[in-house]
C-alpha cells in the first residue's frame, strides 16, 4: 500500500502512475517507498516472586491454619474493574494463604 507524500491519501493503483485521487500528485518517476517495523518478543514477567515477600507490608491478620497473628498482605484486580478487588493475606510464619473479597 502506498500513500501520498502529499497530502497522506492512499494511493490507488488500476493502472501504472495513476495519481492520488485526492490531490493530483502523480508518482511518474519518483522511487516507492517502503516501511517496516521490527517487532521484539517481550519476555513474561510474575507478579510475585517468593523472594520478594519480605518486601510487602505485614498487617495484623490471625492464621486460620497455624494461629499466628502476622500476615504479608497484597491486593490484586481479579474482577471486573467496577467491582472492589480481592485483597490477600500469607500468614509470616506457615506460608497459608487466604483471599478475601468484598
Amino acid at each position: 500500500m502506498e500513500f501520498c507524500p502529499k497530502c497522506g491519501a492512499v494511493l490507488v493503483q488500476k493502472r501504472k502512475n495513476d495519481g492520488c485521487p485526492r490531490c493530483g500528485y502523480s508518482s511518474k518517476g519518483h522511487s516507492k517507498i517502503t516501511v517496516s517495523e521490527k517487532i521484539e518478543e517481550k519476555n513474561e514477567i510474575p507478579v510475585i516472586k517468593k523472594q520478594f515477600s519480605e518486601t510487602m507490608p505485614v498487617v495484623t491478620q490471625k492464621c486460620k491454619k497455624c494461629g499466628h497473628d502476622k500476615a504479608y498482605f497484597w491486593t490484586v484486580q481479579t474482577r471486573a474493574s467496577d467491582e472492589s478487588e480481592t485483597k490477600f493475606f500469607k500468614c509470616v510464619k506457615c506460608g497459608h494463604t487466604v483471599r478475601e473479597y468484598r
